[in-house]
């Protein structure tokens, strides 16, 4: 291809024509900036794009997606000047968006370095920016984050810029989107990298969208003052210059005239008219002075201007005898000039205006009056770049990519509101961010549309919807996958208040029993018990009876035990382990067992509470004090303790045959999304389908997820196990254990 775009038969000329056009200007730039093995670049993506869309020559809209790539690409030459790379990259990316040229492609025509500027440019477009105004820093921050290489944003701003000058073409939804993006996002970050003439325009066409009768109100206003203005502006700064020349100053004099959009916030913000906006018209004297002479200077430079035009005396701010703690130093004051009109005039000198545009004190800043952060020592560098004659260089592009937020992650709340949490959070600990009460409550979560854990860990960008359930309660387990200090403390702070709860709970309960027994509640007892258990505090005594780890029934037995009573085998702590235990309670039916059966009158027996048993289940016998014997599942979460610590009570135990009109009471606990008839569907399944005889349901619901526990009558563990497979294909039921009947 030579020096044009190719043409094809049906291609619309006015199009082509512009499509040439936007092409040799491109290349204008291009030589003029680039050396010629750079221009040679660009020319072949253009050859390429061509190459890759010849079957779409003659569509319009390819057409017009051709001469914005172009408009893009010289947008970032002409307007922020970037290398050669990025305007590669600028003429490509909206094409592989669109899918006319795909990732590989580009790999294999440009190579590594201009791929990962592409792959950039993907992530960030996919950002979504239509939320409130409070969520735009965060904003900001996630763009930089997913923003590798800074070359990437600056693109996606000369994209917005391009497509804001032709908003006109756009669909009213299209154009407050675009308005939004720029006025909350695009605009700020380009006042911070001192794209000042941006930053500008894109809050002017943003309002000329978002506010339109005020944006053409003030627009009509500035335009019939014009002519006006300019006049009043040299004949304002006319015996300023004079003056100043007189008395010996080297300096330069600014003047502009406020941007339409910061003429609308201060009349929005100050609730007043056009003609009550003081600093329509503003004037900045930068004084040529050494270090010594610079407040003298200023002073000096002050009293010529107060002298020529009356200052309003509450409008001083003396910034240079006390200078701001961000190190910001210049005189404001404001004036009546010719004709009544109120102009602000700023004095500094050379050195305090390059602090106040480029050291911590840049406008921005010292508007705002944050701190210094990671990311404004960026930005800094970013500044000095695209200020400095220098063209781009690999190095020191590397040098400027974002390695600063590697250490975060950016998440999505179900409303689009945005969270910042350190690289490595989880579900949980996105969950305690939302709000302490979601935390202790998380069961889990839906990360883009999936079900997830607790324990997953977030990536950039995720949208999370948080599933809770008022039946869950912060476990000591969860300090071991949490990664914000907030999350664990909060965590902590609750297990402790559960502990001292559970623990007042446990201690009313002993002292009941103790008066009961006619035992003395004194440290004498508290100690016998502390050294039986091996506990170290009287809390972890309390606490323990109150979760039924230990068993009350018996402590009046250790507390009676004579002094000289040779200490139990089991105190002496037995190897016995779990599994030994499990073998050993289920051993050949020629030992010596207690064999149950439906006749409870056979012996004196009850089926435990803490773990349900029900034929089927592995089971043994504990030989309790006053209640006979207690049958429990050998998987009990009592299982080890009682071996542990009572082995001599310990009595083999096994289901013999079982009336097939005997039922067990059980429970089965459903977890799913909260639909309409969810409810219907699962008793059809219990009560018609598996003939169940259900004793109680209780389903709750919150934020679209419900949590129900049933408790049901079954014959043994094949029919519970048949029963929770049926509700497992229940639609709706993302969830079905069998749990514990309290």
């Amino acid at each position: 291809m030579a020096e044009t775009i190719k043409q094809g038969d049906t291609v619309s000329i006015e199009y082509a024509h512009l499509i040439n056009l936007h092409y040799r200007r491109l290349l204008h730039l291009a030589r003029k900036q680039f050396s010629e093995d750079d221009v040679e670049l660009i020319r072949k993506a253009c050859h390429f794009i061509e190459d890759a869309c010849e079957a779409r020559a003659g569509n319009i809209s390819y057409q017009k997606q051709f001469i914005h790539s172009l408009s893009i690409a010289q947008t970032v030459a002409e307007e922020i000047s970037l290398g050669a790379a990025s305007v590669v990259g600028a003429l490509l990316y909206t094409f592989e968006e669109s899918g006319y040229i795909t990732h590989e492609m580009i790999r294999q025509e440009f190579g590594e370095y201009i791929d990962n500027l592409m792959s950039g440019l993907k992530a960030i477009s996919a950002i979504p920016l239509h939320q409130t105004s409070a969520q735009a820093e965060n904003f900001r921050k996630l763009i930089i984050s997913l923003a590798r290489d800074i070359r990437v944003i600056l693109i996606r701003l000369s994209d917005l810029i391009v497509r804001t000058r032709n908003i006109s073409e756009y669909s009213k939804e299209d154009q407050l989107r675009l308005a939004y993006e720029s006025m909350q996002v695009y605009a700020p970050l380009a006042h911070r990298l001192g794209l000042y003439s941006i930053k500008t325009e894109l809050e002017d066409k943003a309002l000329s969208i978002l506010e339109p009768e005020a944006y053409h109100s003030i627009e009509q206003k500035l335009r019939e003052s014009a002519r006006k203005r300019n006049k009043f502006i040299k004949e304002f700064i006319a015996p300023i210059d004079r003056d100043l020349k007189t008395h010996g100053f080297q300096y330069e004099i600014k003047s502009r005239t406020k941007s339409i959009y910061s003429i609308w916030r201060k009349m929005t913000r100050q609730n007043v008219d056009f003609e009550e906006v003081y600093d329509i018209f503003a004037i900045r004297i930068i004084l040529e002075s050494v270090a010594e002479n610079e407040k003298e200077d200023c002073w000096r430079a002050y009293s010529i201007v107060t002298d020529i035009y009356q200052p309003n005396p509450l409008r001083l701010r003396d910034w240079i005898s006390v200078p701001k703690s961000n190190g910001y130093e210049s005189l404001h004051t404001t004036v009546i000039g010719p004709g009544g009109n109120w102009v602000e005039v700023q004095i500094r000198t050379r050195k305090m205006d390059v602090i106040a545009e480029k050291g911590l004190a840049a406008h921005w800043k010292y508007k705002s009056g944050v701190e210094e952060s990671d990311l404004d020592t960026w930005i800094n560098k970013v500044r000095e770049l695209l200020e400095a004659p220098e063209q781009e260089s690999t190095a020191l592009v590397d040098d400027l990519k974002l390695s600063l937020y590697t250490k975060e992650v950016f998440i999505f709340t179900p409303k689009g509101d945005l969270k910042r949490l350190p690289k490595g959070s989880t579900v949980l600990d996105f969950a305690f961010e939302v709000h302490t009460g979601v935390g202790s409550s998380c069961v889990g979560a839906k990360v883009n549309g999936k079900n997830v854990p607790i324990r997953y860990v977030l990536n950039n960008g995720d949208r999370v919807e948080i599933m809770t359930s008022k039946n869950q309660k912060p476990k000591q387990d969860w300090l071991e996958f949490v990664a914000t200090s907030k999350a664990k403390n909060k965590i902590r702070q609750s297990l402790n208040e559960e502990i001292v709860k559970q623990s007042e709970h446990g201690k009313e309960l002993l002292k009941r029993r103790l008066r009961n027994w006619k035992i003395a509640y004194n440290d004498e007892t508290i100690r016998k018990l502390l050294q039986f258990y091996k506990l170290k505090t009287a809390m972890d005594l309390y606490y323990q009876i109150a979760e039924e780890k230990i068993d009350i029934a018996e402590v009046k037995e250790i507390l009676l035990r004579s002094e000289e009573e040779p200490v139990l085998k089991a105190e002496q702590g037995p190897g016995s382990s779990v599994t030994e235990f499990k073998q050993e309670v289920t051993a050949e039916k020629g030992s010596d067992f207690l064999f149950i059966d439906e006749k409870l009158g056979n012996v004196d027996y009850k089926l435990a509470k803490c773990c349900s048993p029900i034929p089927g289940d592995a089971i043994f016998g504990f030989v309790t004090v006053n209640e006979g014997i207690k049958i429990h599942r050998v998987n009990c979460p009592n299982a080890a303790q009682m071996l542990g610590r009572y082995g001599y009570r310990i009595v083999k135990a096994q289901w013999t045959k079982i009336d097939a009109r005997a039922f067990f009471e059980t429970a089965i606990k459903v977890t799913g999304l909260d639909e309409m008839g969810v409810v219907s569907r699962l008793s059809d399944v219990i009560s018609k389908d598996m003939k169940v005889n259900m004793r109680s349901i209780s389903i709750e619901s919150t934020d679209g997820v419900y949590e129900g526990i049933i408790k049901i009558l079954v014959k043994d563990i094949r029919h519970l196990d048949t029963l929770i497979a049926r509700l497992l294909k229940v639609k709706g039921v993302t969830s079905a254990i069998r749990m514990d009947v309290q």
